[in-house]
């Protein structure tokens, strides 16, 4: 495989291409204007996209299916150079807001985007734990999923997205490039796309949050905590034996976080699992004296799975016991739940029809 210029820093860029003002050029022709071929480049030396044609990709991916939800969900199915397949959402969050037939705020976007082909951790309640784990994505893999589905979308450079590293794989499993991707999304002359606005979503790799804080890189961190006891929580999530749930909440407090923030807590609620009022007042000792919000998500069924989808009336009790005690709580709207929603399933489907 060639590697690709979206693995390297604007900084690297520049040690690599000669003379550097050249360096900057590409970086724009690739975050700017999205170009996917050296000859798009029409103010770079033919001699040089050539010699660059013969050593590097720009995009190390590209589209082989997507389905798109009634609600402006987009599930793409990406290929990577080795052939491999990692899955990438486009969520639509807020609409277009009008006012005397103006438009006043433009609709508000997120990309869910995976870290690896596959995952170690072996959740029992994940389609994507079940194909096992292959290998880390590079720092320019998971940077081409947003650039692709940016571009997929006419999504203009300096239109802000926010991303959330929760699709395939554990991102603090993939530490080093993940940290280095989150860097070239915040460029100022690429992506732009702050800290803030970037959420590393794990099931609880305490040593690596410990690790990701000391960074300092102004990301949020979400913590996949589904269970408030050991037990159940072995169960959903095996490596909760080496990361217990004692172990992430004591590397959560350490974490810095922006004082007007708050930790997000995801709690997958499955049926006769984790979804009764025992649970919710677990839940609100386990979190006392953390500056939290608790993120109710509705278990996604896929074929195969012992687990069921929770009712509504249980998940507004169990966000209501929540909220009187004074637990920042929502229930998390279930998007494309009408195409393949739960991670790994549109990757599954494509392998049932080849």
């Amino acid at each position: 495989m060639k590697p690709s210029l979206l693995d390297f820093t604007k900084e690297e860029l520049a040690q690599k291409i000669k003379p550097a003002f050249r360096a900057k050029q590409i970086f724009g022709w690739i975050y700017h204007n999205y170009v996917d071929s050296f000859d798009e480049m029409q103010n770079i030396p033919k001699a040089l996209r050539e010699e660059l044609a013969q050593n590097y990709v720009i995009n190390p991916l590209k589209i082989v299916k997507k389905e798109i939800s009634t609600d402006g969900t987009i599930k793409y199915l990406f290929e990577l150079q080795d052939g491999k397949t990692v899955e990438t959402v486009w969520l639509k969050m807020k609409d277009d807001i009008y006012e005397d037939g103006k438009l006043v705020q433009e609709a508000k976007y997120t990309v869910c985007v995976s870290s690896q082909v596959g995952c170690k951790v072996g959740c029992s309640f994940c389609l994507t734990a079940k194909g096992g784990f292959t290998r880390d994505l590079t720092a320019g893999e998971i940077v081409a999923q947003v650039l692709a589905v940016k571009k997929d979308n006419n999504h203009a450079h300096n239109r802000r997205v926010n991303i959330v590293y929760m699709g395939m794989g554990e991102p603090l499993d993939n530490l080093d490039n993940l940290t280095k991707a989150i860097k070239i999304f915040q460029d100022e002359e690429g992506l732009a796309i702050s800290g803030k606005r970037q959420t590393v979503s794990t099931s609880g790799l305490s040593s690596k949050i410990d690790k990701l804080g000391e960074m300092d890189l102004g990301v949020h961190i979400a913590i996949s905590l589904h269970a408030v006891d050991d037990e159940l929580r072995t169960e959903l999530i095996p490596m909760n034996k080496a990361n217990n749930i004692s172990s992430i909440i004591e590397a959560v407090k350490r974490f810095p976080i922006d004082t007007r923030k708050r930790v997000m807590f995801e709690y997958l609620v499955i049926k006769d699992k984790n979804d009764d009022i025992a649970s919710a007042k677990k839940l609100v000792k386990l979190l006392s004296g953390i500056k939290a919000k608790v993120n109710l998500i509705y278990f996604n069924p896929y074929p195969g799975t012992d687990y069921k989808r929770p009712s509504r009336e249980d998940m507004v009790k169990f966000q209501e016991y929540l909220v009187n005690h004074g637990l920042l709580c929502t229930i998390r709207d279930s998007k494309g739940i009408d195409i393949s929603a739960a991670c790994g399933q549109l990757k599954e489907k494509q392998l049932d029809q080849a």
